[in-house]
């Protein structure tokens, strides 16, 4: 066992000598010859971009708060109630408050007051043009008057959104009714007066005319016997008779005084106008009105819902809901630099969890600082997302995406090679060297540039010597 044991040390010390390690072995190695590093030249397509991030959300968003205070009761939520998410348009309801519809029209002057015939105002005109948009004709649309023709359109407003049109009950319509008896009594005064006035002012009969006559004549003849065959009394009194004949003719037969009558008419006349007025307001009393507690304006129609405040049965006491533009937007940050690439109308890609899509700008404008900071310098950037399906809005809608804006793109795929490949020549001009291969020396040839963009540049040989597949030199 002792001798094994030698032998088997003598052996392992003799190995030990023979044996030697990879990192010796590398040590004791020659330098390897230089070579040339070298990349075929491409045909590819080259594009610059812009990169931001951009949070997806609902623009816009604001509070709506409903005009309660012409209610006579609470104003109690009865139905209508929007879910999150529904979308309002011109004509839609946004609540049913005491049993009457509150109806969504474009418009950004706020509610004040109940509109009805006669009232005029800003506010009548942006009514009678949301009336327009909702395809309902409300008259002339650069008139601000409320009108019969307002109050008609009014009627048919409701009618589209399926409630009766508010008007002024049992108390109007007998207000109507004791008016146009009104009327009547007056135009009936007026006819008795002019009847008298007619009897006044009319000619005389031919009976008048034929009977003064005969007494005049009669007269005559009484007067002539007298003259004849009586004694001067009689032929006195003859003549005296005849003059009374006349006289009393003259008077039968002379145009009556007709003021008291004329005065008569008058009076029973302007009764009429007075009594036509008041039939009049009491008509347009009887017409159609909005009133102000059943519209709501939203500028920038349709409207997204994002938030419900109510529920049916609940009382309102304050902003009812909160909505925003319908439109889901991506707002992201650029450089000056970078904003100062991009235009508005241009196409953008945006990076969705289901792959990518498209976007386009729709506004870049400088950042507002928060207030006390000074200007930031960068620029806010709005993206419009091409359609979206309705899970591609849950997934993105408020999260924060990438966007990508291309600003230059070659026409269609060009020769490139990676920017490390160009050389300057002694006359600034660009170069590559071509390696022919095959342990021939490399050829320096003469190119231009294009476009540079994700680490390559296009390139083309002067003349014409380089195509796809043939190898310039990155390094050594």
């Amino acid at each position: 066992m002792a001798t094994v044991a030698i032998v088997a040390l003598v052996a392992g010390l003799g190995l030990g000598q023979l044996i030697v390690s990879p990192g010796q072995a590398a040590a004791d190695a020659d330098a390897p010859a230089a070579g040339l590093i070298t990349v075929p030249v491409e045909n590819r397509t080259l594009a610059n971009d812009v990169t931001m991030r951009g949070d997806a959300t609902y623009a816009d968003s604001v509070e709506v708060s409903i005009e309660t205070g012409e209610l006579a009761g609470a104003p109690i939520v009865t139905g209508q109630v929007p879910e999150v998410a529904a979308i309002f348009d011109t004509a839609s309801i946004a609540l049913e408050v005491t049993g009457r519809p509150v109806i969504v029209l474009p418009g950004d002057l706020p509610v004040y007051r109940t509109l009805r015939v006669g009232v005029s105002g800003p506010d009548v005109l942006q009514f009678k043009q949301g009336l327009s948009v909702a395809g309902i004709d409300a008259g002339a649309l650069d008139s601000d008057v409320f009108d019969a023709q307002t109050a008609s359109a009014v009627t048919a407003l409701y009618a589209k959104v399926g409630y009766p049109a508010p008007t002024g009950g049992t108390e109007v319509a007998s207000a109507v009714s004791n008016a146009e008896a009104g009327v009547a009594s007056a135009q009936a005064s007026v006819d008795s007066a002019t009847g008298a006035l007619t009897v006044v002012q009319s000619a005389a009969s031919n009976v008048d005319v034929v009977e003064q006559g005969n007494l005049v004549r009669s007269a005559q003849r009484v007067l002539a016997l007298a003259k004849t065959e009586g004694t001067p009394n009689e032929i006195a009194d003859a003549e005296e008779a005849v003059t009374l004949a006349v006289a009393r003719q003259g008077q039968a037969l002379a145009p009556r005084d007709a003021s008291a009558e004329q005065a008569a008419v008058t009076a029973a006349k302007a009764d009429l106008t007075r009594a036509g007025e008041t039939l009049s307001d009491a008509r347009d009393g009887a017409l159609a009105y909005l009133p102000a507690g059943e519209v709501l304006y939203l500028p920038g129609l349709p409207r997204r819902v994002d938030e419900i405040s109510v529920k049916r049965g609940s009382s309102i006491s304050g902003p009812v809901m909160r909505v925003s533009g319908a439109t889901l937007v991506i707002s992201g940050s650029a450089t000056a630099s970078d904003a100062a690439l991009l235009e508005v109308g241009a196409p953008a890609v945006l990076a969705m969890p289901d792959g990518d899509q498209g976007a386009t700008i729709t506004s870049v404008l400088p950042s507002e600082p928060a207030s006390g900071e000074p200007a930031s310098g960068r620029f806010t950037v709005l993206f419009a997302p091409d359609a979206l399906t309705d899970e591609q809005i849950q997934a993105v809608q408020g999260s924060n995406v990438r966007v990508r804006v291309p600003v230059s793109s070659t026409e269609g795929e060009v020769l490139a090679v990676p920017l490390a490949a160009l050389t300057a020549g002694p006359g600034g001009e660009s170069r590559v060297e071509f390696d022919p291969g095959d342990g021939a020396e490399t050829v320096l040839v003469e190119v231009t540039t294009g476009l540079a963009a994700e680490g390559f540049v296009e390139i083309t040989a002067i003349d014409g010597s380089l195509g796809v597949g043939d190898l310039v030199v990155v390094g050594r």
